[in-house]
């Protein structure tokens, strides 16, 4: 890390580290209490505002917000997980769902899910904290990384971002060492909970950059920094649903997301982070809008199929939405019904083509897909599941 790079030292300095092997690393300043907006932030700060308002009208309207939100936090996962390397498509997720079976890069995206649940239960009791981050942390980690990443524990040794030879010297960013990363994350807290007069979502994009800039722990701090993101916007009243993700814009542009960020420490270029954070979140909330009129449409279109149909298929059709690749035992168990049942009624769900069986896969482990469903909620990626599976679930 080149200190001769870093010219914001009202934002943050970089200091030696002692010893004959000692590295530069960063230490952020506290966050600003106010600050002077541009007007081009003003009105992107509007736009954001105003799209943010559309999308919680519309998470008002869902029929039934919980089945129609799991699509959404899928997709939230995969595209979190992607900007840190892990390759799986959106049907692998939900494919691994439905047979309980997640394994290598599926279990980071499905830890992933578990953690972002976990978090807003504890939203019920806690408030965004220290503590609700190192709980959601160790769902995070939990079992894909060791024990030595610490899962649910923040860092006490010293890690760093983009190093050829993984060492800090060499390494693109050092955050603050274990005790001064104490210090700022101790701070960053206590902004989590003092009134400023700052618009929420500038509040929000400046604890997103803080977070990422102590890096607190070991392993998942870029995870853990987007799922801080949705517990904010819950947390703050600016949604009612957890609708708005925005690690699928950052994974569009990553570089953009990586240099920006950068360029904060280095050139204090603050006020080109804040509107591109406030660009995604109008775009990803006009995105969240239009799909979630779209599933509604698609799920009112399924039922009107069923329409006079008085088995529990329709029951089924829910359960495309909350996991669009179906297997009899998933359904039998969602339902508490035998799993002869729940094959009758696929069968009949397979006839109106709301699904379709999933060809090259035989016995127990045959599945079903809602190709609709998927391509509602990402129509540039087909899904991939054609291969035989032996597993027996």
């Amino acid at each position: 890390m080149d200190p001769k790079r870093f010219e914001a030292p009202h934002l943050g300095s970089v200091v030696k580290t002692p010893g004959p092997h000692g590295y530069w690393a960063y230490i952020p300043k506290p966050l600003p209490r106010t600050l002077q907006l541009t007007t081009k932030t003003v009105l992107l700060l509007s736009n954001a505002d105003r799209a943010l308002g559309r999308l919680s009208g519309a998470g008002r309207l869902l029929p039934n917000p919980h089945l129609l939100i799991r699509p959404y936090v899928a997709r939230e996962a995969l595209a979190s997980s992607r900007i840190e390397g892990t390759q799986a498509s959106l049907s692998d997720i939900f494919d691994a769902r439905a047979r309980d079976s997640a394994a290598g890069p599926i279990r980071e995206v499905t830890n992933y899910i578990d953690a972002l649940d976990h978090g807003l239960a504890l939203l019920d009791t806690l408030p965004v904290s220290r503590r609700l981050l190192c709980e959601t942390h160790r769902v995070l980690m939990d079992a894909v990384r060791g024990q030595e990443r610490l899962p649910g524990n923040v860092r006490t040794s010293q890690n760093w971002i983009g190093s050829a030879d993984n060492q800090p010297a060499s390494a693109t960013f050092v955050p603050p060492p274990a005790e001064e990363m104490e210090r700022s994350f101790s701070d960053l807290e206590k902004f989590l909970h003092t009134d400023t007069a700052l618009p929420p979502l500038i509040e929000i994009a400046l604890v997103h950059y803080q977070f990422e800039t102590i890096h607190p722990f070991l392993d998942g701090n870029g995870r853990l920094g987007r799922l801080l993101i949705a517990f904010l916007l819950l947390e703050r009243d600016l949604l009612l649903q957890p609708l708005l993700y925005l690690s699928a814009y950052f994974e569009r542009r990553r570089s953009d997301y990586y240099d920006r960020l950068q360029a904060v420490r280095e050139k204090g270029q603050l006020d080109e982070w804040l509107d591109f954070f406030l660009l995604g979140v109008t775009e990803q909330a006009t995105d969240a809008v239009t799909r979630a009129e779209a599933l509604v449409d698609l799920r009112e279109s399924f039922r009107q199929r069923l329409h006079g149909d008085r088995s529990r298929a329709i029951e089924v059709v829910d359960l495309v939405f909350e996991n669009p690749v179906l297997t009899t035992s998933w359904i039998a168990q969602r339902l508490q019904i035998t799993v002869q049942s729940a094959l009758n009624h696929i069968r009949k769900l397979e006839d109106l083509d709301i699904v379709t069986e999933i060809e090259g896969i035989a016995g127990r482990s045959k599945r079903w897909i809602a190709r609709d469903v998927l391509n509602s909620l990402d129509p540039d990626e087909p899904p991939r599941l054609n291969k035989p599976d032996h597993d027996q679930r």
